[in-house]
């Protein structure tokens, strides 16, 4: 697992950009399995929607690639690097994300040639699918 300290040390992404948590479950290479605990406290809630508070989309997609980045960047291949987004593909979100959820994302890993690679992955709720998707990404250096 990483606690917040590994994930800081992984990622450059700081606050308010940061959106994973904690990872629950990583298998070198393969998947990973990240946690964001979604809280009023987030800046977007108080614009998106005002007395409806709910996490954008782009975000929920934005928290699984981190999670996916941080897959990629704890590894000695890819360390140092910055995974950014070529395609999203097959997006489909099924329920919205509300103050107090905790976005579960789980991303597998399909492959990578140079500096290219794929994605695939799901985020839940409680469970219940809220988003899928398919991510082509570039590794910058």
């Amino acid at each position: 697992m990483f606690d917040i300290k590994k994930i800081l040390d992984t990622l450059p992404h700081r606050y308010p950009m940061l959106l994973v948590d904690r990872v629950l479950e990583i298998e070198q290479g393969k998947r990973i399995v990240g946690l964001k605990n979604v809280s009023i406290n987030e800046p977007y809630f108080e614009g998106h929607y005002p007395g409806n508070p709910i996490m954008p989309g782009v975000l929920i997609m934005e928290a699984m690639a981190q999670a996916g980045a941080i897959l990629l960047l704890s590894t000695d291949e890819f360390k140092g690097r910055t995974p950014i987004f070529g395609a999203l593909d097959k997006v489909k979100f099924k329920r919205m994300v509300r103050p107090g959820d905790q976005l579960i994302s789980e991303l597998t890993l399909d492959w990578v040639r140079g500096p290219i690679g794929r994605f695939h992955g799901t985020a839940t709720v409680e469970g219940e699918m809220v988003a899928s998707m398919e991510a082509t990404f570039k590794l910058m250096d």
